[in-house]
């Protein structure tokens, strides 16, 4: 099974940005993890902070793998190139937010992603990428 996790703007900084929010693990440090616990699926991982760049990776993986993991981060609320980008592929998208994005800023409860995705996995920390995959695997 071949998932690819891409992550957006600002989310190379987990680990350091606003602890209190996104804790104090790396991404990095949290792939080796999902790879160790998931041995069988094929994590592919891709971050940007231009939304070019990530439209590009959901057009290049999005007829072929098994599952698309997407944080667009501050996208999310904004983009509707990326909502477009979900709608034109095949391959099924779980939406991750690491944070509550209803229980923050009025602005953050829009999604132009949502619509367009399987399901959406928000506010239970880093932890959404492992429950993600737990999705895609059954």
């Amino acid at each position: 099974m071949k998932l690819a996790i891409i992550n957006g703007p600002n989310l190379n900084l987990i680990g350091t940005r606003e602890t209190d929010i996104y804790g104090f693990k790396s991404f990095d440090d949290y792939l080796v993890q999902l790879k160790t616990k998931y041995p069988t699926v094929e994590l592919n991982y891709f971050q940007s902070n231009i939304e070019g760049e990530i439209i590009n990776e959901i057009q290049r993986v999005g007829f072929e793998f098994h599952g698309i993991i997407l944080n667009p981060g501050g996208y999310t609320h904004t983009s509707v190139a990326i909502g477009d980008a979900l709608a034109a592929i095949t391959t099924k998208v779980i939406e991750v937010h690491i944070s509550n994005i209803f229980a923050r800023e009025e602005f953050r409860k829009l999604s132009f992603v949502s619509a367009k995705s399987k399901g959406v996995i928000s506010g239970l920390g880093i932890r959404g990428y492992d429950l993600a995959i737990q999705y895609f695997i059954e």
